[in-house]
């Protein structure tokens, strides 16, 4: 018996079987990976790295206060 791994449309939650015919893959559509795309784009999803972890430790960290820009 082989099944098919499916998984949910990061955009839309519908299922999306795991397999080369699914050419969006992981989403569901060419529509829907393009609302993903312009997500990103418009800076809605990010990514955090070293510099948005220590960024608020440094405003924070030694009680001084900074003076405004």
């Amino acid at each position: 018996m082989n099944m098919v791994k499916t998984v949910a449309c990061p955009t839309c939650g519908k299922p999306v079987p795991w397999m080369p015919e699914s050419r969006w893959r992981p989403f569901c559509s060419e529509h829907c990976r393009l609302i993903d795309l312009g997500d990103w784009l418009a800076e809605h999803h990010r990514i955090s790295g070293p510099e948005d972890e220590g960024a608020g430790s440094q405003s924070e960290g030694d009680g001084e206060q900074q003076p405004p820009h």
